[in-house]
């Protein structure tokens, strides 16, 4: 493997790059990522990656069009270094709300960052926790799909006991709250919330029995925290016990940190997909979970061309 793979780093994630390369057992790298007086991503490939199969590791978290910039110009120079296959390893896809028009005159910006990183050059997208499955489909490349889901079972398991109620946020997350659900043999409820407009939702009541129970709410990523705030407050007035979260990419931008301190919420499971502010390190209620190996192990698995699907059976 060492002869015949090279792992890089963009600046989003550097913690999480030379976890996953401590796990592999492969050095990082070498690569310098600046920028120029003017604010322009100045990349150069430090080392031979002719034939080589490549990884890079970018999540597209805040600043979002610095990294996606930097993840475009890196794919970019590998390719012209020739390369034999490129793989964006993107543990965080970012503009991946937009997935759809919900409204009039309104960008599919999850298709256009799928275009961007197509017409880059990159061969393989490897990504975690997607914001909808059918983003895989907005690419013209193999895209492999992990899931956080055992990393944050093994904690939920160990931690939050057997009585335990699975929650969805909203209607989409339903398929996310049963997969979890069947997997720690609980039972399920659904939050019915209506958005009044962008990162502001408003609880409407909650479909199942959460009364006496330890609540499980899941989702894919936590930005604002309104939903989630919104979500457990309700879950306490309904006779919840305890009241929980799991998030696999901690975005907490604007009053999310403020916003998790004085909720209902007493843990927040999170992984490192997304490197924590200070702020967001400071917080007790925050408990973070490493997805390298996960990562590591779905790297080792492409390059030998053995499956992915099976990490999650």
């Amino acid at each position: 493997m060492l002869d015949k793979i090279k792992i890089f780093s963009g600046n989003s994630n550097k913690l999480l790059a030379q976890e996953l390369c401590s796990y592999l057992n492969v050095p990082i790298g070498q690569a310098q990522v600046k920028t120029f007086s003017d604010g322009e991503v100045s990349v150069e490939i430090l080392e031979n990656i002719r034939g080589k199969h490549v990884f890079l590791i970018q999540s597209t978290c805040s600043p979002v069009n610095q990294n996606l910039v930097e993840l475009l110009i890196m794919i970019d120079a590998m390719k012209r270094a020739s390369a034999g296959n490129i793989t964006a390893v993107i543990p965080y896809y970012g503009y991946a709300r937009q997935d759809r028009k919900a409204a009039p005159r309104t960008p599919i910006t999850a298709k256009l960052v799928a275009d961007l990183i197509n017409a880059a050059g990159a061969t393989r997208v490897l990504s975690m926790d997607l914001h909808a499955g059918q983003i895989q489909g907005f690419f013209n490349i193999p895209v492999d799909h992990i899931y956080a889901m055992p990393v944050a079972l093994k904690y939920i398991k160990e931690k939050m006991g057997d009585d335990i109620v699975v929650v969805s946020p909203d209607a989409g997350g339903v398929e996310r709250a049963r997969a979890y659900a069947k997997r720690l043999g609980a039972t399920l409820a659904i939050i019915d919330k209506r958005r009044t407009a962008p990162n502001v939702a408003e609880v409407m009541h909650i479909i199942g029995d959460v009364e006496g129970k330890v609540a499980l709410i899941v989702d894919d990523m936590v930005d604002t925290a309104g939903t989630l705030t919104h979500a457990a407050k309700a879950l306490a007035e309904n006779g919840a016990k305890t009241v929980c979260a799991s998030c696999t990419h901690a975005v907490l931008s604007g009053p999310a940190i403020e916003r998790i301190k004085t909720s209902h919420i007493e843990e927040m499971v999170v992984t490192n997909s997304i490197p924590l502010t200070k702020e967001g390190q400071k917080c007790e209620k925050i408990t973070v979970l490493s997805v390298a190996s996960l990562l590591g192990e779905a790297i080792r698995r492409i390059h030998s061309d053995d499956s992915v699907s099976s990490l999650f059976v």
